[in-house]
């Protein structure tokens, strides 16, 4: 069987994963479940927003028990760095 990207996701199933996401989002959370359009659910997840605030770049976080995430907004999924 060869390795696809939806593979390499299920290997990550019930593990904390990065998400970064079109428009300066990014969430992290336990990957729950995706589908072959990765659409992705996460627990325990925290999103993450940026914006330039005159001149210097800021992040506001908003945590949710439970999310699903729209796949066409996914632009990368991988295992987090050191939280």
């Amino acid at each position: 069987m060869s390795e696809t990207p939806l593979n390499l996701l299920k290997l990550n199933l019930d593990e904390r994963v990065y998400v970064k996401l079109r428009g300066a989002r990014s969430m992290a959370g336990t990957l729950q479940a995706f589908d072959s359009h990765c659409n992705i659910v996460l627990s325990d997840a925290v999103e993450t927003r940026y914006e330039l605030v005159d001149g210097e770049l800021r992040s506001t976080e908003r945590p949710s028990e439970m999310v699903f995430v729209r796949g066409d907004s996914v632009t990368l999924v991988t295992t987090p760095e050191d939280e």
